[in-house]
């Protein structure tokens, strides 16, 4: 894994208070406020285009090796997904989740590390099942989270202009 999605303390400027989770899409990070001007980051998974999202959440359950049900709008898209799938090494939802407020969207673990600094998901957050354990250890129900907007960066393939020969 590229060494700037290992888990750091950096410095960090922001408003937030600490204790805050504040996610920046665009550039695949997930900060941990911890105040000083310093944040614990994290290199994160996010969603692919057309599912990326912004806005303020707060966490409203956190679990350890999560079940599974995928939500019926991911279902409707992959019908070959399983309806439930319970807990463990294999699930995709990994070590931890942390749920966001009513939404179908969480932060979690994942079973497939090498998706982290990507744009891949429905719209969940994903992080290495280290991190997710660490983040875990660090929030409580009601922690605020703040997901910045900001999509994948435009294909550069997109704007080559066409070779004639």
């Amino acid at each position: 894994m590229p060494p700037q999605f290992k888990r750091q303390i950096v410095p960090y400027q922001t408003k937030q208070p600490p204790g805050t989770v504040v996610i920046d899409t665009a550039s695949t990070y997930l900060y941990f406020v911890q105040g000083g001007g310093t944040a614990i980051r994290y290199g994160i998974g996010v969603g692919r285009e057309g599912f990326t999202w912004s806005g303020t959440e707060k966490i409203t359950k956190l679990a350890e090796w999560p079940d599974w049900h995928p939500p019926a709008e991911m279902i409707e898209r992959q019908p070959y997904l399983p309806r439930f799938m319970a807990g463990g090494p294999g699930n995709p939802l990994g070590a931890r989740a942390l749920y966001l407020g009513k939404t179908v969207y969480r932060i979690h673990g994942t079973n497939q590390p090498s998706t982290i600094g990507k744009f891949v998901s429905s719209g969940c957050i994903r992080m290495l099942n280290e991190d997710v354990e660490d983040l875990h250890s660090r929030v409580k129900v009601g922690t605020r989270v703040v997901v910045l907007p900001g999509g994948p960066p435009s294909s550069a393939s997109n704007l080559a202009a066409p070779v004639s020969r």
